[in-house]
């Protein structure tokens, strides 16, 4: 008999910044994550494949292609489907308001909370100056972030060969850079006043690979952050209430325990 217990189910998920055609998608850690849980609806928010990197160099491992075979499955099964194309997937932005699979193709939506709250879903590329006018610099700024993710490899491999489980050096340096953490607040700020242009109660993106849900005066601004450092979704429950969801750090603790009771099994049966 199986012990595998049922997926949680949420009313609603946001995914964002899966990176899918990279070295640096965490494509085994996102399976782990819907295989254990599902929603009504569920939002894609943007550069969920990196055509960017493709264009340079073809990278799609059997890993990858499941994580989108899952998705069209959970669609079969029920859930609504809605794709927000970003930067590093602008090529989908030319089949907005097509349906592929189930999926709906869209620039922007507006999803309606259980407790009522009207929240714009887009991206969020668009309010990015540097991505809007200067992509030569967002390309090298994409080079300088792939090397930094190369570094994680080798960084989290003596981690683990200590007993650590994985951590973000390119997460926590990004957050360290006085620039860096001023971009992500002008950031926040700019989609939070799209928001209110919209007259909406808040605004859920991604871009950043920065998960958070805060106040910003009056409007909730809520980033789904990524599938690449953080690995974090956004999950809405049936009152609601948004969570940010850490699968990453819920992965390794269940995988620590799942060792550490099999230790305990073996040394209880040879006592």
């Amino acid at each position: 008999m199986s012990h595998e217990r049922e997926p949680t189910h949420y009313r609603t998920l946001f995914l964002s910044d899966i990176h899918l055609g990279t070295r640096g998608c965490q494509a085994e850690l996102l399976l782990d994550f819907l295989r254990h849980n599902e929603a009504d609806t569920i939002y894609l928010v943007g550069d969920i494949i990196d055509g960017w990197r493709l264009k340079s160099g073809w990278y799609w491992p059997q890993a990858h292609n499941d994580v989108v075979q899952k998705f069209l499955r959970q669609v079969r099964k029920g859930s609504r489907m809605l794709y927000v194309p970003g930067n590093h997937d602008e090529f989908a932005r030319d089949f907005i308001g097509t349906v592929f699979g189930g999926v709906e193709v869209v620039d922007r939506a507006y999803h309606v909370t259980a407790d009522g709250k009207r929240l714009l879903v887009v991206h969020g590329d668009q309010f990015d100056m540097v991505v809007k006018h200067a992509r030569w610099l967002a390309a090298l700024g994409d080079w300088a972030y792939t090397f930094a993710l190369w570094s994680n490899i080798g960084f989290n491999k003596i981690r683990r060969s200590l007993g650590f489980p994985y951590w973000s050096l390119s997460a926590w340096a990004k957050l360290k850079v006085k620039n860096a953490v001023n971009f992500i607040s002008a950031f926040e700020e700019a989609l939070a006043e799209a928001a209110r242009r919209d007259e909406a109660d808040g605004v859920v993106c991604g871009h950043i690979h920065h998960a958070a849900i805060r106040d910003m005066g009056g409007v909730v601004y809520v980033n789904s952050g990524d599938f690449v450092e953080s690995c974090t979704a956004i999950a809405e429950h049936a009152d609601g209430r948004l969570e940010i969801v850490h699968w990453q750090l819920t992965a390794v603790q269940q995988k620590a325990a799942a060792a550490a009771a099999q230790v305990r099994a073996v040394t209880k049966a040879a006592a």
